[in-house]
């Protein structure tokens, strides 16, 4: 017996109410602590003691809702009050915390509280260091807010706040064009994927008459059969493909990825926040607690599986050739959202959640593992100017060593187990493309060894290169960071890279432990048990691939047995021909690499140039857009709101004031006249309507 086992209902509302509330109140104190008021030092120490405990109590909370929700199976909703009335449709604002919002609840504000703790070593000396606490708190408070939500109102209130809050943190520098310029293509991208999520919930909205997630889902027999007015279409397919457009923006699938590349514009804490468990994250989870709908239509899965594999295949060849490591990082986060998003298509969403936990885990370990090695180097982020810091930096070599071997999926590691089962579910499925998508995820294992391992070998092995350009600003142009910020090993004075700080190390070390053993805890009990029963909805009929999954594991005998059986899987020697290759390439014969990019240089260019997806958007998109903007501006504002509207009112005005002006002739008799005129039209009308009227009858 524990002191929460006597909460109240009204209680555990309000422990709920308070996961959310403390990190927005962190985010308010620190935001609110400037340094005119309070002097510089106390300023940072109030921001980022507020925003950590803020982050901790969140942390705290989601243990104890999780421990309730998830192992007591005890679910808790409630609506807190009404926004608005709509006919009779009430909009509420209130709480959804089931299995899966428990566990979004915990992995979202564990991995926040790491990442915030790390910032005060990695931003130790930048003058926005109280802004950057207060926006990454307020980043927290808007995830926790789109996974805790139980109807579409809150849920669309939660996607739009950390799409405007990650337009303020990918632009943080707002004093650099490039930063600007990733912030507002961030915030345009997202933009469009949002006006098929607002189609989708008017459509919702339309059909069901109410935005509470429970009575939509209790309502969708209704809507298996039904049409989109005025045409063929399904309307269950219309309503979920809207949606995922939505998710396509926010979880940066193909072809609006583009955005999420130049988010490394912004501090390489927000790039693990945004990239590890917050905002990419979104869109997964919205499918998945819309799994209720999407079985309802064979087209939007497959939809969603065929961008899922064009994502995770195609997205990872482009982390071959980049040289930047937040990019490399960036470009394997589209990758596994691929692998997430085929899942998904495969009805296989217990296993994407799975994926998406394992994934925030060892990713945030990677990005923040690469922020240590760029403040040894003076905010270095050219792998070309790295090399042997393994010596140097043992405890970031370890930990990043640790997250690489996560993410390609070597058995025992956390990102074994979720990959594993990710590509295992999707050749159980029977959607067509099922095939294609099966050897994407497959192939894309090569690709993901490659060039986790060119990263690896590029950043820690080799010879040091690090020496050669130690005071190159010129390089420094893509680089997250300007000027020292106090635990840099390389800060301008020549001293050689050394192993940062505690205070950046020591949440390494936190987020090691897991991308070890959580695949290994957690994977029978999410995937192959009730755990997600309540939260996602599966027609195990239509589509068996999680069934085939389960019976699979059971014949295997457990998670011991599953690693052991890999090295007779096509995926474990993918990956380590993935390795030999980057060994073979950058540390035994480096010339290679740059024979190879002479020899077919058009197949570099492509992939340098990222598919040509930017210059595409530019040519096509941007300019019809501009088109229409003149079009608009010449026919719409020039024509006909100044004008008709404004010059031509005022044009009216002064035309009918010189007419009036004419009579205004200062003659007395002019204006008597004029009076008895109108004497005479008013009784002739009052004389002359009863018989007028009587006619009429």
């Amino acid at each position: 017996m524990t002191y929460f086992d006597s909460f109240t209902a009204t209680q555990w509302v309000e422990l709920c109410l308070l996961v959310p509330l403390a990190p927005l109140g962190g985010s308010l104190i620190a935001g609110l602590l400037t340094p005119s008021l309070f002097g510089r030092w106390i300023a940072r120490q109030a921001a980022h003691t507020a925003a950590i405990l803020g982050v901790a109590v969140a942390t705290a909370a989601s243990a104890v809702v999780f421990q309730h929700v998830v192992l007591g199976r005890q679910p808790i909703e409630a609506d807190l009050y009404t926004w608005t009335s709509v006919g009779k449709a009430n909009l509420n604002i209130g709480f959804l915390i089931d299995t899966l919002a428990a566990t979004m609840m915990l992995v979202v504000s564990f991995v926040s509280l790491a990442i915030h703790v790390y910032t005060i070593g990695y931003m130790a000396d930048d003058p926005g260091y109280q802004r950057f606490f207060s926006y990454i708190s307020l980043f927290t408070f808007s995830m926790l807010m789109l996974v805790m939500s139980n109807n579409f109102l809150q849920l669309f209130f939660g996607w739009e706040a950390v799409g405007l809050v990650s337009y303020l943190l990918i632009g943080f520098w707002y004093e650099r064009p490039s930063a600007n310029y990733a912030a507002l293509k961030a915030f345009l991208v997202n933009r469009v994927g949002d006006l098929g999520f607002v189609l989708g919930i008017g459509l919702v909205f339309a059909h069901f008459g109410t935005l509470d997630y429970q009575q939509v889902f209790n309502g969708k027999a209704a809507l298996a059969g039904e049409v989109l007015p005025g045409t063929s279409w399904s309307l269950a397919t219309v309503i979920c493909i809207c949606l995922f457009i939505g998710a396509m923006g926010k979880s940066a699938q193909f072809p609006l990825h583009v955005w999420l590349p130049d988010s490394m514009e912004g501090p390489t804490p927000i790039s693990a926040l945004i990239h590890a468990a917050t905002m990419v994250t979104a869109g997964i989870f919205m499918v998945a607690r819309m799994s209720p709908l999407y079985e309802l239509s064979d087209t939007a899965l497959s939809f969603v599986l065929v961008i899922g594999a064009i994502t995770a295949f195609f997205m990872g060849v482009l982390g071959i050739v980049q040289n930047d490591i937040k990019r490399v990082i960036a470009y394997s986060t589209l990758s596994q959202l691929g692998y997430m998003a085929v899942a998904l298509g495969a009805s296989a969403y217990s296993v994407a959640i799975f994926h998406l936990v394992t994934h925030a885990f060892f990713k945030a370990l990677l990005f923040l593992a690469a922020g240590s090695v760029i403040i040894a180097l003076h905010h270095e982020q050219d792998m070309r100017k790295m090399g042997a810091l393994w010596r140097r930096m043992p405890v970031t070599y370890v930990t990043f060593l640790i997250g690489a071997l996560a993410l390609v999926g070597t058995p025992g590691f956390a990102g074994f187990y979720s990959k594993d089962s990710i590509i295992e579910a999707v050749g159980h499925s029977s959607l067509p493309f099922s095939g294609i998508a099966y050897l994407a995820v497959t192939a894309g294992v090569f690709v993901t060894s490659l060039y986790t391992f060119r990263m690896l070998f590029l950043v820690f092995h080799g010879a040091p290169r690090w020496g050669d350009s130690e005071h190159d600003e010129a390089d420094h142009g893509d680089h997250g960071d300007h000027g020292n910020h106090g635990n840099h090993g390389d800060g301008g004075d020549g001293h050689a890279p050394h192993e940062s700080a505690w205070v950046v190390t020591l949440p390494l070390i936190v987020l090691a432990i897991p991308s070890v053993v959580a695949g290994y805890l957690f994977i029978d009990r999410m995937l192959f048990t009730d755990y997600f029963a309540g939260s996602i909805a599966i027609d195990a009929a239509a589509h068996p691939a999680v069934t085939a999954l389960a019976e699979e594991f059971r014949e295997l005998g457990g998670p011991f047995e599953m690693a052991l059986h890999s090295w007779a899987s096509a995926p474990l020697w993918l990956a380590l021909a993935g390795a030999i290759a980057a060994w073979y390439l950058y540390l035994n014969r480096p010339d290679l690499p740059a024979l190879w990019r002479q020899r077919f240089g058009g197949l570099y260019a492509l992939l340098d140039n990222k598919y040509y997806m930017d210059r595409i958007n530019e040519v096509v998109f941007g300019a019809g857009a501009r088109l229409l903007g003149r079009i608009l501006w010449r026919g719409g504002d020039v024509a006909v709101i100044d004008g008709a509207a404004v010059n031509g009112s005022a044009r009216l005005v002064g035309w009918f004031a010189l007419l009036v002006r004419r009579a205004q002739t200062g003659y007395i008799y002019h204006y008597a006249f004029a009076m008895l005129v109108g004497l005479g039209i008013v009784l002739f009308a009052f004389l002359t309507w009863p018989y007028l009227a009587g006619a009429a009858r």
